[in-house]
């Protein structure tokens, strides 16, 4: 049977790819966005021009007017909660906003839910932000990376939160409210605390969805700033690995309601962000590629890796691709779609 969807943020970049695989299998999906994100709009006539709309129906809205939230919330089985402000950068610019589209917004999902009969499954995109700086893991630095020098698995669930930040404030809010309603309210709910995910349709900027913004960056010749040294590591997810995931947690969701669940490459899937990923670009531009230096931003990370065993015993998930195919993908689609990323 067909199962009926909900995605807040649907015409952003992760609910864009989620929202096609859903159609493709025959189910239904709303997608509930306020097209405030670059890409966006092309993002949704690619799914209507794809898909029609017998099974599709897009609302644009934003996650803080409730009513309309709710209304939208009727009748559906799963909630797939996306929507948010993503940029630390503009958190501590306006932190206000950051709170209500993240903190008020993801509130306002919970409570949409638990007003509806169906009592649906909600998954929540919350992130590698809300375990902080992590200051007190001793890390090593070698020329290219830095490295956990006593966490060879990454980082546990069960490591402290540590809100940084106030992006981290507003997401990490959200992520234990999440939880609670599961064991306050007994709302199936599930937390995937994501890591750096990329793919198509990833429409990456200076803020936000870094792999895509230098492959971008570097392919129209636009300027690359680096915050930091560029050995900062992270593990990172492609796309169909983090949807994967979404969809073991869909099918086990009455076994699952109320876990977290760390979502990203794992130790396998690791990267500096610019001394050993630029190796790769340089590769693929085929030629070196000038950058400038900037100091470490409010609340970076020197390394998250996360530890996806967790996932992996009680999801049965790990990630099938690879960096090299995930980034060769990635790159291609990109070469292939510069006149749709630029607005050419």
């Amino acid at each position: 049977m067909p199962t009926k969807y909900l995605i807040t943020g649907g015409a952003g970049f992760i609910g864009c790819n989620y929202a096609a695989r859903l159609l493709k299998r025959g189910d239904y999906v709303t997608i509930y966005d306020n097209l405030s994100r670059t890409g966006t709009p092309k993002n949704i006539q690619w799914l209507k021009d794809s898909f029609g709309t017998e099974k599709l129906k897009f609302i644009q809205e934003d996650i803080r007017n409730f009513t309309s939230l709710a209304e939208a919330s009727q009748g559906q089985e799963v909630i797939v909660h996306l929507a948010g402000q993503v940029a630390v950068t503009n958190s501590v610019v306006d932190p206000r906003t950051d709170f209500e589209i993240n903190a008020l917004g993801t509130l306002n999902v919970l409570e949409s839910a638990r007003e509806n009969r169906e009592k649906p499954f909600v998954i929540y995109a919350s992130t590698n932000k809300v375990y902080g700086e992590m200051t007190d893991i001793q890390i090593k630095e070698s020329k290219t990376a830095y490295a956990y020098a006593d966490f060879p698995y990454g980082i546990k669930e069960t490591h402290p939160l540590d809100f940084h930040s106030p992006y981290g404030c507003s997401k990490g809010a959200g992520d234990q409210y999440v939880r609670d309603y599961a064991r306050i309210y007994g709302l199936p709910t599930v937390v995937m605390r994501q890591s750096c995910i990329y793919g198509p349709r990833q429409f990456g900027i200076e803020d936000q969805g870094w792999v895509a913004w230098f492959i971008i960056a570097a392919l129209t010749k636009q300027p690359i700033t680096i915050y930091g040294n560029g050995k900062q590591v992270r593990d990172v997810l492609f796309i169909d690995d983090l949807l994967d995931a979404y969809d073991a947690a869909v099918t086990q969701r009455q076994s699952i309601a109320g876990e977290v669940y760390n979502i990203g490459g794992g130790p396998k899937n690791t990267i500096s962000i610019w001394v050993e990923f630029s190796k790769y670009l340089n590769d693929f531009i085929g030629e070196s590629i000038k950058i400038k230096y900037e100091d470490f931003r409010p609340g970076d990370q020197l390394i998250y890796v996360s530890d996806i065993r967790k996932a992996h015993s009680e999801l049965g998930w790990s990630p099938r691709v690879d960096i090299r195919q995930g980034f060769d993908y990635l790159f291609k689609w990109v070469s292939k779609n510069i006149d749709l990323i630029t607005g050419g």
